[in-house]
């Protein structure tokens, strides 16, 4: 396993019908949205996980806590949670669970500036989501 701050992840943001991903470095404090996997009912397809987890080997999970702009629970919030603790149980990685307030917001305004209305894309949004979420959790590492 590398050391603090030499390691990579994957990023998750978590949704009922769809988890964005993305692979961040914290050498470089940077993430790189990857396709989101479709979910049913926040229940991911396990053996696409498995492949990007053998694919990517990376050193732990960063997961994106959805609360409410208050700082409060929601009904997503322990869903997340749950998803993290079989993201751990399944497959043994580290798991960090990062705020997510505003990434799917600021997401879809980076991807808009980018490409206009065709650019929103909720893969696209979710994935970029997640790279989001990576870089606000190296932003509090260090």
């Amino acid at each position: 396993m590398a050391r603090s701050g030499e390691r990579s992840a994957l990023a998750f943001d978590f949704g009922t019908k769809s988890i964005g991903v993305a692979i961040g470095q914290e050498l470089t404090g940077s993430a790189k949205p990857l396709a989101a996997i479709k979910a049913q009912d926040g229940i991911p397809n396990w053996q696409t996980l498995e492949e990007l987890l053998k694919l990517w080997q990376p050193d732990l999970l960063v997961i994106g806590l959805p609360l409410n702009m208050d700082g409060t629970e929601q009904d997503l919030t322990n869903r997340a949670k749950k998803f993290a603790n079989r993201l751990h149980g399944r497959f043994g990685y580290p798991i960090a669970m990062q705020d997510e307030r505003l990434t799917t917001v600021d997401a879809k305004e980076k991807l808009f500036e980018l490409g206009g209305y065709k650019a929103l894309e909720k893969g696209a949004i979710d994935s970029l989501a997640a790279a989001l979420i990576f870089e606000s959790w190296c932003v509090e590492q260090y």
